[in-house]
């Protein structure tokens, strides 16, 4: 059974869901999301594990004031919250590069890894786009500027739903529907303007000594595509996966070729 609860940190109510019971698994939702991207990977895991999915600041049911923060710390939270040996992270996007943080600041309170499409602090951005891309890029720059909340939202589900060199409305249904109902709602609310900088990660990935899983898409935008394998390279031991036909979002788009491939990683993990 679903357990819906409230952990409160500083002036923030983390919202959270978990299911099952065994080693902690905590997961990190992608910065065009809430934790609801994580649905179909929470009954997957909850036979084995305890799987708990919790929206971050400025994102889902989660309410907070804009104070200075760090995702890190509301992360270590949550971990204190549950309690228990040190917990099984994974983390989507902008949720990878907080487990990442989070890793290296605290290692002995992460057991695992895995890393879907990640960023990571510190990691260059592209210097320039071409092609379909930067035409995509300058109409999501123009709608942002008009605050055409609708417009962005259409075209961030066109980059990383449906993949930025892939058909729009390639994904569709109830999983385009609800990307734009996690993503609509992040934008509504505006972002947070005080979060405070974790240190540069993108430097110390060799410091990272917990196994690890690194997933990615091959309609991913390139740049996070050729990011992901170095983050696989270059972690010791890490485990690459690619999905074929998968953008940016695999819990959504192929939940049982992506709840496979963690399921079979998690096999291999002492906890």
């Amino acid at each position: 059974m679903e357990t819906e609860f409230t952990i409160q940190h500083a002036s923030a109510s983390l919202r959270a869901s978990s299911r099952g019971r065994g080693a902690n698994i905590v997961m990190l939702h992608a910065g065009v999301a809430d934790r609801r991207m994580w649905r179909h990977t929470l009954l997957s895991l909850s036979s084995d594990h305890h799987a708990l999915a919790y929206d971050r600041r400025g994102f889902g049911e989660t309410e907070e004031v804009d104070e200075p923060f760090r995702h890190v710390d509301d992360l270590d939270a949550v971990i204190e919250h549950i309690g228990g040996p040190a917990s099984i992270l994974i983390g989507c996007s902008q949720g990878g590069r907080v487990a990442i943080d989070f890793a290296l600041a605290h290692p002995h309170k992460v057991a695992a890894l895995v890393l879907v499409a990640t960023a990571v602090t510190g990691a260059p951005a592209p210097e320039s786009y071409s092609g379909e891309i930067a035409v995509l890029m300058a109409q999501l720059d123009e709608a942002e500027a008009k605050g055409d909340i609708e417009r962005v939202n259409a075209i961030e589900a066109r980059l990383w739903l449906d993949g930025p060199l892939a058909k729009e409305g390639r994904i569709a249904g109830e999983v385009r529907q609800l990307f734009l109902e996690m993503n609509g709602t992040a934008l509504r609310r505006g972002p947070l303007t005080h979060e405070r900088p974790c240190p540069p990660a993108i430097e110390r990935l060799q410091s990272l000594a917990v196994p690890s899983l690194v997933v990615w898409g091959d309609l991913d935008f390139p740049h996070i595509q050729r990011r992901s394998q170095h983050i696989a390279d270059t972690i010791p031991g890490a485990r690459p996966h690619i999905i074929a036909g998968c953008a940016h979002l695999p819990s959504l788009e192929q939940p049982r070729e992506f709840n496979r491939a963690v399921e079979a990683f998690l096999a291999t993990v002492k906890t």
